[in-house]
């Protein structure tokens, strides 16, 4: 069994954090929460350009990508995952983001927006629990093993 590799995109704009809710994906619905975009890494593809790829794939804007902020790994209950969570800078850049103008925006997602993470249901919950603010300024990597944190495939 292989492990699921993941780069997602932490992009702040004052006191909110841009989140995705997708769509049903193999029937399953996924838009009972919200979850932070990017995407999958592609066999032989490094992180950063994997998540330029899934930025401009689901929203047609290209990140300027910042440091790594989390390392989070996970079961799904039918494979290991690995997340890596990066600051994006140019947050002003996704304030007005048109999905329809995308190769895959309107194909996963459902809704996107600023959402404020302490009020809203966000998976996985630690980018709820944590003061994202402050990380971006202050800390290092955190690594975060919660392998019972629910997954965001």
């Amino acid at each position: 069994m292989s492990t699921r590799i993941a780069v997602r995109a932490i992009i702040m704009q004052k006191d909110t954090l841009l989140c995705v809710k997708l769509k049903a994906y193999h029937g399953i619905p996924r838009d009972d929460f919200w979850c932070l975009p990017g995407g999958g890494v592609d066999e032989g593809e490094a992180l950063i350009p994997a998540l330029k790829r899934e930025m401009i794939e689901e929203t047609g804007v290209t990140p300027e990508i910042g440091a790594l902020l989390y390392v989070h790994q996970f079961s799904d209950g039918n494979a290991p995952n690995l997340e890596f969570f990066f600051h994006v800078t140019n947050a002003e850049d996704y304030l007005m983001v048109d999905t329809s103008q995308t190769t895959h925006g309107e194909e996963e997602i459902a809704e996107l927006d600023f959402v404020d993470p302490k009020t809203t249901y966000i998976l996985p919950t630690f980018l709820s629990k944590d003061d994202l603010a402050e990380k971006i300024s202050n800390g290092p990597t955190t690594i975060v093993n919660l392998l019972d944190d629910a997954a965001v495939a």
